[in-house]
């Protein structure tokens, strides 16, 4: 329990229904969903299409979405790889002839935006409203205005060079050239217009006609190589999710494409520790070590499974496990070691549970701070760059290829025990995520926190060479990390911001968090 003479969150708790997103007019759109008798999915769609509105740097229609969705009773959520491939023509050999590498605002580094597809899928077989009802709260934002939030401007200031330099998104997303501040009121009446069209026609209001004919033209128009087909065949996939046993508890994760699998190979390393009894010097050590493993694996070997063969089992199995954690050495940061066998960024996360019991875990994406920074003019539609994760290397499993998926960094998670749901989870933040569930995870776990507590806790991030401490980690714990050999590194800007609703059985009662490094809350009734 917080100290309540010090400022902070409390845990929501709610007897029949709650939702948890970093936004709050996505929350309460999620909620009068909810109270209005729709259920998870209803809500969750409600809450991400607003939030492509309102938080446009971060998410949207020009994005991805993954989703992890477990109807009450069912032995294991439904998970959804709603992401978008790259172009039919995009051979990597085009790019090596070229000298074309792919950058953050790239036409090439756009794939097509997997959102919708996604969204109207999850509607269709799991939801009880209309998609075209669920966008309505979205399509109002976007033509009446809404208020900049104070994490939203800080984020907007800090990205505003991406879209400064396209004419089409500085005039959408710049107040006299410059990022609105807090409390300022914008409008998107060209992306109102686009999600009218989507309300009345479906996905296919999207992916074929005017919306499409524009955001095509003027990738094309860039030097792009995506076509209308490209567009057309646009569809997500239902995949099997991937998952271990942690304490008890089953953990579930989308497959690659995404990183979850990252998330899951950690927590096997650490379930041969004792974590609530590690000193903080120890715990941000152990995770350090277990994360360097886990990614380094990542990025040697995630990749769309459709075209490249990602050893799941291998690195899932005991023997991982055992090479892993024999390889950590609590006095001493190391270098990460690959498997032996094959030795030869910017996110929205939502959950939701309804009174029957339904839960969702939803994520959705532009990658970095406004994508691509290359905005469709017609159509007001903002462009991921989820491509610059592509790599232009023959023979790596993650190289650019025709309709292929790229490496994913936006994960949902859900977890389980003895058949029964207990939490949808989510931490957002790009490379940061795989590492973010665990630290959830483990605090709620090992560490006795409560749903906001372990949201509040303050985290660490060894990535790119580096050990990231937020400010909450002591100087002398920072000095016990440099002499271990790790150099510690002050994080410039929040580690991730996530959401979580724990399902208390015994009681009947729901408690949900929201993280304070965004502008969300938690709600329920």
């Amino acid at each position: 329990m917080r100290n309540f003479s010090r400022p902070g969150r409390s845990p929501v708790y709610a007897a029949n229904a709650a939702v948890a997103t970093s936004h709050p007019l996505s929350t309460l759109a999620a909620i009068e969903v909810l109270r209005s008798g729709g259920n998870a999915v209803d809500a969750a769609i409600a809450a991400v299409a607003v939030q492509g509105v309102v938080d446009p740097l971060m998410t949207g229609i020009g994005g991805d979405c993954f989703a992890l969705y477990l109807p009450k009773g069912a032995e294991r959520p439904i998970a959804l790889n709603g992401s978008g491939r790259s172009p039919a023509a995009a051979q990597d050999s085009w790019y090596l002839d070229r000298g074309i590498s792919i950058t953050p605002t790239s036409p090439h580094a756009v794939t097509v935006p997997g959102a919708v597809a996604a969204w109207g899928w999850l509607v269709e077989r799991h939801g009880t409203r209309s998609l075209g009802e669920l966008l309505q709260p979205a399509i109002g934002y976007a033509e009446q205005g809404y208020p900049v939030q104070p994490r939203v401007a800080w984020d907007w200031a800090r990205n505003v060079e991406r879209v400064a330099g396209d004419p089409a998104s500085a005039a959408a997303y710049l107040v006299d050239g410059q990022a609105p501040t807090a409390g300022t009121i914008m409008r998107h009446p060209a992306l109102a217009r686009t999600l009218g069209r989507i309300a009345a026609e479906g996905p296919k209001g999207f992916y074929e006609g005017p919306v499409a004919e524009d955001i095509v033209g003027r990738l094309r128009a860039l030097g792009g190589l995506h076509t209308l087909d490209d567009f057309a065949q646009a569809a997500p996939e239902e995949v099997v999710p991937v998952t271990t046993r942690y304490r008890g508890y089953d953990v579930y994760e989308c497959p690659p494409s995404g990183q979850g699998l990252a998330a899951l190979m950690m927590l096997n390393v650490l379930s041969g520790f004792d974590i609530g009894a590690l000193s903080e010097t120890d715990r941000v050590h152990l995770f350090a070590e277990a994360c360097k493993q886990a990614y380094h694996h990542r990025d040697a070997l995630f990749a769309d499974p459709v075209v490249a063969r990602v050893p799941v089992e291998h690195l899932l199995s005991e023997a991982w496990r055992a090479s892993a954690q024999g390889a950590i050495d609590m006095t001493r940061a190391q270098a990460p070691i690959l498997w032996p066998e094959v030795a030869h960024k910017d996110t929205v996360y939502l959950c939701v549970v309804d009174r029957d019991g339904n839960a969702i875990s939803l994520i959705n994406s532009i990658f970095q701070g406004f994508g691509s920074g290359i905005l469709a003019p017609q159509s007001g539609v903002l462009l991921h760059n989820r491509g610059f994760s592509f790599r232009v290397e023959p023979g790596h499993p993650n190289t650019i290829g025709p309709r292929k998926r790229p490496l994913h960094t936006i994960i949902p998670g859900f977890l389980m025990r003895e058949g029964r749901a207990v939490a949808p989870f989510g931490v957002m933040g790009g490379h940061y995520q795989a590492m973010g569930h665990v630290e959830l995870l483990t605090g709620l776990i090992d560490r006795g926190l409560d749903v906001q507590e372990a949201l509040d806790a303050p985290r660490s991030f060894a990535f790119g060479g580096g050990l990231e401490l937020e400010e909450g980690f002591s100087k002398d714990v920072a000095g016990a990390l440099e002499a271990r050999g790790h150099r510690v590194v002050p994080a410039t800007a929040p580690l991730g911001g996530g959401q979580v609703i724990w399902i208390d059985h015994a009681r009947g009662v729901l408690s949900a968090g929201s993280d304070p490094r965004k502008d969300g809350s938690a709600l329920g009734y």
